[in-house]
């Protein structure tokens, strides 16, 4: 029987999630990553063992996250066939309990580029479409820029299936990122941190000619959608990738069949890892066998059949000169070790994580100290030991007051994490709840971000979301005449946050932050409900009687409701906003595609994507991005290309626009 977290590791792991979706979207959208390699992977490796330990957090967790969602600033496509993630492993034992299981040993290692992730569609030979891996599900239109990169072939020779998506790893080559950065430095233009940053930025251009201007190189590794196939193993596959024209990592891999020859073919990169003229962080180690891939499937967010070997962390030796108490939106208090700056595998470290007080204990550390300080996987920064104790320095002292607003800190018997009870007096969890309120999944307000809604919550305008929609009418003059605003930008605030006055169930139930409610959940209870009264209300026995709603989950969401607090904070948001019901259909009587799974494809005339997506999803069907023989309906508009055909050879049935429209 499955452990059922507490309030405290709910909370921890809700926390952990929403450093990484900021992460991921820093890193992935705006090829700007605000913490290094070490600091993202450990708060991964938390989040996915908090997971493993609970099982129904890894619903919607960690586990199943693929990127980021594709930047409004490029066109979305959804990929054919999903671009998945690799499962890391950081040790041989790790590697072990993977090779072990395997029923064929014979197995292909690659290097692990430090690029930034394509696919290339060509049809009859020609490169039609290029996409970044984005979510994973869908990715962001680059074909444009992907046809300035000479590594990257417009027209594939030799002989090669009708359609094949071939995808791989564009990046730049060390010298030709030291020389990007000395013209962009004499110019006095921004420099890239690193060979992959600046490699994603220059792919992600909206202007081709900028990313023609880069040096920009590719491997190609591995393939998608495809029509045909003529090799058996991944070794082969690199002879089909070059002779159509790519280049691959062959120089450097190899084919094994043993765990001390996997062992020993790591030791001999790492030893050659100065010498490679490009980043690498680890090896990537394949079944060799194409037709045991298949077999062996994925998990929901990775393959089971390939692991990324991790080369281990750099190490450096500074001084701990102050630890500091963050304040997260769920109000989990994480202390932060101030160091002495250090370059650690390339990059200035200055700040660590230090998880919990547990973890200081347990380390011993005291201001003062000099620590090893170590970037797990090339990523986030961590402390590992103590290197030099400083005899006059004091143990740490956890607060029990909150640093931000003063109020109780309190730990339950038994758990680890520590939290400011003051959830609705904070400013810190204040900040982090209307963050949240506002987001892109949420009432989708533009121009209040943080820096904006600190300033308002500091000037006592907004105390909690109802605030926000009588902000403009109440202080609309004195904004105007603060520092970075003005008439256009307060206009354009207004417009936006009457524009978020309208919502639909589902985002609104997102946006208010009832613990364990992301985005799938809020859909889900408002197909059940229809409306949000009925959500209020809804006992806890009918709760757990619908799929996909937990026992935790429903726990929560009663909780939620029941409050007083959160009750009156509601009240006077309704008093300002109008959430939309969601019309309900019967299952075989009103909705004819109640329970179908239906695919798009194509050009809508009347309806985004999205539009379409949202008006099948409300009527009972299951919109998927792939065709299959379990497929029951392809909406097809113009442009169908490869979903279409593959239709048609299944038998599928397929609906045109107007078909759409008549079901409506």
């Amino acid at each position: 029987m499955s452990k059922t977290p507490d309030l405290f590791i709910l909370a921890e792991h809700a926390d952990l999630l929403k450093k990484l979706e900021q992460w991921d979207i820093a890193y992935h959208q705006n090829d700007a990553p605000v913490v290094d390699d070490a600091t993202y992977d450990a708060v991964k490796h938390r989040a996915l063992e908090l997971e493993a330990l609970y099982p129904v957090l890894a619903k919607n967790g960690a586990s199943t996250h693929v990127g980021a969602a594709v930047s409004n600033k490029f066109k979305s496509v959804f990929h054919s066939v999903p671009m998945l993630s690799i499962s890391d492993v950081f040790d041989e034992s790790e590697v072990a309990d993977w090779f072990n299981k395997l029923s064929d040993k014979d197995v292909f290692i690659e290097l692990k580029v430090d690029g930034v992730s394509y696919s290339a569609r060509y049809e009859n030979g020609v490169l039609v479409r290029g996409l970044t891996r984005g979510s994973g599900v869908e990715g962001e239109d680059i074909t444009e820029n992907l046809k300035t990169i000479s590594d990257i072939p417009q027209k594939l020779s030799g002989t090669f299936p009708d359609i094949i998506e071939v995808r791989g790893e564009v990046y730049m080559l060390r010298e030709d990122f030291m020389a990007l950065n000395k013209i962009a430095s004499e110019k006095g233009e921004k420099v890239f941190a690193n060979p992959r940053n600046a490699a994603a930025g220059s792919l992600r251009q909206l202007n081709p000619k900028i990313t023609a201007s880069r040096r920009l190189s590719a491997f190609g590794y591995t393939y998608g959608e495809l029509s045909a196939r003529d090799w058996k193993t991944q070794s082969e596959f690199f002879d089909r990738l070059e002779s159509w024209g790519f280049k691959t990592t062959r120089k450097w891999a190899n084919r094994v069949k043993s765990m001390p020859e996997i062992q020993a073919v790591y030791n001999k990169i790492m030893l050659e890892r100065p010498e490679i003229p490009f980043d690498i962080d680890g090896l990537v180690i394949k079944v060799n066998n194409v037709d045991l891939q298949e077999k062996m499937g994925s998990r929901a967010n990775s393959p089971r059949w390939e692991v990324a070997y991790k080369f281990p962390a750099a190490k450096a030796i500074t001084a701990l000169k102050g630890i500091t108490i963050q304040v997260g939106r769920t109000g989990v208090l994480t202390p932060v070790a101030e160091l002495e700056p250090i370059n650690i595998g390339g990059v200035l470290v200055s700040r660590a994580t230090l998880h919990n007080a547990d973890e200081i204990n347990r380390l011993g550390v005291s201001v003062g100290d000099k620590v090893t300080v170590q970037r797990a996987g090339d990523v986030i920064p961590q402390i590992i030991g103590v290197a030099e104790k400083n005899n006059s320095s004091k143990p740490f002292e956890f607060p029990d007051k909150c640093p931000v607003c003063g109020g109780a800190v309190v730990q339950e018997s038994g758990q680890v994490a520590r939290r400011c009870i003051n959830s609705l007096g904070c400013p810190a969890q204040r900040i982090g709840e209307l963050e949240h309120f506002v987001s892109r999944k949420g009432f989708d307000i533009e121009g209040l971000g943080t820096k904006q809604l600190e300033l308002f919550i500091s000037k006592g305008w907004i105390e909690s979301a109802a605030d926000i929609f009588t902000l403009i009418k109440s202080h609309g003059d004195e904004i105007k005449r603060m520092e970075g605003f003005g008439d256009k930008s307060v206009a354009n605030l207004n417009a936006s946050i009457e524009k978020a006055r309208d919502i639909d169930l589902h985002r609104f139930l997102f946006a208010i932050g009832i613990p364990e409610v992301g985005e799938v959940t809020g859909k889900i209870l408002a197909r059940a409900f229809g409306s949000l009264e009925a959500v209020r209300t809804a006992p806890l026995w009918k709760l757990k009687q619908i799929d996909g709603i937990g026992d935790v989950m429903a726990d929560e969401i009663v909780s939620f409701f029941a409050d007083e607090h959160n009750n009156v904070v509601l009240d006077k948001l309704l008093e300002q906003v109008n959430v939309r019901d969601v019309k309900k259909f019967e299952e075989s009587v009103d909705s004819p595609v109640s329970g179908k799974k239906i695919v798009l494809t194509g050009t809508l005339s009347k309806y985004t994507r999205d539009e379409a997506k949202e008006i099948l999803e409300k009527m009972g069907a299951k919109v998927q991005g792939s065709v299959s023989a379990k497929t029951d309906i392809v909406l097809a508009g113009t442009d169908a290309g490869s979903k279409l055909a593959k239709a048609q050879e299944l038998g599928i049935t397929i609906w045109s626009e107007q078909d759409f429209e008549n079901i409506l």
